[in-house]
């Protein structure tokens, strides 16, 4: 999986289609990613301590990373993303799109 956490991505499927939003956290083992803003998800929850409050709290839900393009910060349009070797043997993302490396 190509996607880092910090990245900025587009959902290209689904009820969130279009929406922009940052890389919160990657499962690479599932191939899931949670994107801020993206599959909200809402849990209805009781106070368990003197002070805690109840009521239903939202909170984003994990996305398959098939669903997302990586937005490329140079361009700023989402493209795929292509691993590339460097001169000093190290591996580096790029975009498909510009050519551009993709730092973060």
């Amino acid at each position: 999986m190509r996607i880092k956490k910090g990245d900025i991505v587009v959902v290209i499927r689904g009820n969130y289609k279009d929406k922009k939003g940052k890389v919160m956290m990657v499962f690479p083992k599932e191939g899931r990613l949670i994107v801020e803003g993206v599959n909200m998800q809402r849990r209805h929850t009781r106070p368990k301590r003197r002070g805690e409050p109840s009521g239903i709290l939202e909170k984003e839900g994990p996305i398959q990373h098939s669903n997302v393009m990586v937005v490329c910060p140079s361009c700023g349009e989402a493209t795929r993303v292509g691993i590339m070797k460097l001169a000093d043997g190290k591996r580096a993302r790029y975009c498909k799109k510009c050519n551009e490396l993709m730092e973060r």
